[in-house]
């Protein structure tokens, strides 16, 4: 038996598929752990505080917070409720701030990643 086609079959030859425009960003979306890890490096820096300090109050260790704050780590909701704690802010305080940041780092692009629905609605949406 053969793996040739029989004389009456057409054989197309495969090509790639051209990229999607939707598959494809324009630009990289940032990461969450980033966004927050720059909210709790400037909130420390601007209390002119030290990482041991924020660590130490936070009870996290200074190497893990560093880590955050770099958005080298994806930290729990616990670890950064500790740390906001320590900064005097809020869980809600340190996730606003992000939110704001995203929506900043992400405005010029606002409504053409996504469809448009006319909603004038900015808030932030979390689901359990």
């Amino acid at each position: 038996m053969t793996n040739q086609a029989p004389n009456n079959a057409r054989v197309i030859p495969l090509r790639p598929a051209p990229a999607s425009p939707a598959r494809v960003p324009a630009t990289r979306e940032p990461l969450w752990r980033d966004l927050v890890g720059d909210v709790l490096r400037r909130e420390r820096l601007a209390q002119e505080r030290t990482l041991k300090d924020v660590a130490d109050a936070a009870r996290i260790s200074m190497p893990y917070l560093s880590e955050v704050e770099r958005g080298r780590k994806e930290a729990s909701s616990e670890v950064l409720a500790a740390a906001a704690q320590a900064l005097g802010l809020g869980l809600g305080d340190l996730l606003s701030r992000a939110h704001s940041e995203l929506v900043r780092v992400t405005g010029a692009r606002a409504g053409t990643s996504r469809g448009t629905s006319g909603s004038a609605h900015t808030g932030m949406c979390l689901a359990a």
